[in-house]
């Protein structure tokens, strides 16, 4: 065999080399396709890590918006409610899809720390605020805010009455007697409500009135071809008839929407009625001819228990708030009454029950500043026959009484206010004159 020389060796060394050189690239090839994929591997893990990113915050960004749109929707609302309340005149001003006073980012500027971010202020679903000039006010006492109103009401009645006893033989002469009789009723009524307000919607109020009333009586008397006219002086005074009312919001009203506050109101007889005072009869009232048919001291309430449902309703309509109320009054029914007659005998008048009431109001306020708002109404109540013994009384009718009024309010501060309300009657059966003075006081 023959062997191979050096030289034969050196023609395989330029193969061994390029094989060499081949399985290097080949080594290095497969390095930089692992590094490149470990690469891509991260890259594709800071792709998901951004895009959960990027759905965390769309999904916080559309929390915030809904915050937003709901904290921009209450400041509207309350901004609104002042001014039509208050009388903050001032242009709309567009802040995204909704508008606002332009004193917004005023009023929000001073208080940024008031409300947390997220959370709509608790006033944000009640009704504006209107000068007060019937007694059920429209606005609830906010949750955990306690009202005092002390206030003094005045009012004036005068009444005549012409009775006459005989006959006629033409239209223009009247054979017989007549009795003229001119009534003046002077009250003045003392009241302190206290007001609590139990949660967004609803409010407790206690009523406490302490009455003072005087009446003078001028008539001539029939039966006694007096000339001379007779007055008759009678007054009382002490604690009237205890109220209890409760009210509750049902609904959420705003901008162009009408609130609606159902309330039901209890009146006691806690004050001195008319068959617990003296009346001046010798005989029976019904045909007395021997006294003045009157009692000698003046009744403070009512003398029957009472209940009272009612719905109020506020429709806020820049510049004006329109508002009014329906209410139905149930008298209860009292059982073996008897009243006391001059001398101290009893006159057994057995059941008596008062006729019910309805009534409804109707009203507009509008605010002149920040501080100051008039208000404007009609008051009206139907009055019901009383009854005896299950038949109407002798001589009963039902009677409507109807008010105009006139009221207004001047902000103090933000704790306390003066309002006042000036009513005038409309019918003969209306007192003539009614001013009532009201300062409540926030605690």
């Amino acid at each position: 065999m023959k062997r191979k020389g050096p030289s034969h060796l050196l023609a395989l060394l330029p193969v061994a080399c390029l094989t060499l050189a081949i399985c290097g690239s080949l080594h290095a090839q497969e390095s930089v396709s692992a590094n490149e994929e470990s690469k891509l591997d991260g890259l594709q893990r800071q792709i998901n890590e951004q895009s959960r990113q990027l759905q965390d915050m769309r999904s916080s960004l559309e929390t915030q918006e809904r915050n937003l749109s709901q904290l921009q929707q209450a400041l509207n609302e309350e901004l609104l409610a002042n001014a039509r309340a208050r009388g903050m005149p001032a242009p709309a001003l567009t802040t995204g899809s909704m508008q606002v006073p332009a004193y917004a980012q005023t009023a929000a500027a001073q208080e940024p720390s008031r409300q947390p971010v997220g959370q709509a202020p608790e006033s944000q679903n009640r009704p504006p605020e209107v000068a007060q000039i019937f007694d059920q006010p429209g606005v609830l006492t906010p949750s955990g805010t306690l009202v005092l109103e002390p206030g003094l009401q005045y009012g004036y009645a005068s009444n005549d009455r012409v009775a006459l006893v005989g006959y006629t033989i033409i239209p223009a002469l009247l054979i017989g007697l007549i009795d003229v009789r001119q009534v003046k009723t002077t009250s003045a009524t003392a009241v302190l409500t206290a007001r609590y307000g139990m949660g967004n919607r609803f409010e407790m109020e206690a009523r406490l009135p302490y009455v003072y009333v005087n009446s003078d009586t001028v008539s001539r008397e029939i039966f006694t071809g007096s000339a001379v006219d007779r007055v008759f002086n009678a007054n009382g005074s002490g604690m009237g008839d205890v109220e209890v009312t409760a009210r509750y919001q049902l609904n959420r009203g705003g901008p162009d929407k009408p609130y609606y506050v159902a309330w039901l109101r209890y009146k006691s007889r806690t004050g001195t009625d008319l068959f617990e005072v003296t009346t001046d009869c010798v005989t029976r009232c019904i045909g007395n001819t021997t006294g003045t048919g009157l009692p000698l001291e003046l009744p403070t309430g009512s003398g029957f228990e009472a209940l009272q449902p009612g719905i109020t309703w506020l429709f806020p309509s820049d510049p004006v708030v329109f508002f009014g109320s329906l209410s139905y009054l149930h008298n209860f029914e009292r059982s073996d009454v008897s009243r006391t007659v001059i001398g101290g005998q009893k006159e057994f008048l057995g059941d008596v029950e008062a006729g019910d009431i309805i009534g409804f109001n109707l009203g507009m306020g509008l605010a002149l500043n920040e501080k100051a708002a008039i208000s404007i109404g009609y008051d009206q109540n139907i009055i019901g026959k009383t009854k005896q013994n299950g038949q109407d009384v002798a001589g009963a009718v039902r009677v409507t009484l109807a008010t105009l009024l006139l009221g207004g309010t001047y902000r103090f501060n933000d704790k306390a206010s003066l309002n006042v309300a000036l009513g005038a009657g409309l019918t003969r059966d209306t007192p003539d004159l009614s001013f009532t003075v009201r300062v409540p006081v926030t605690f």
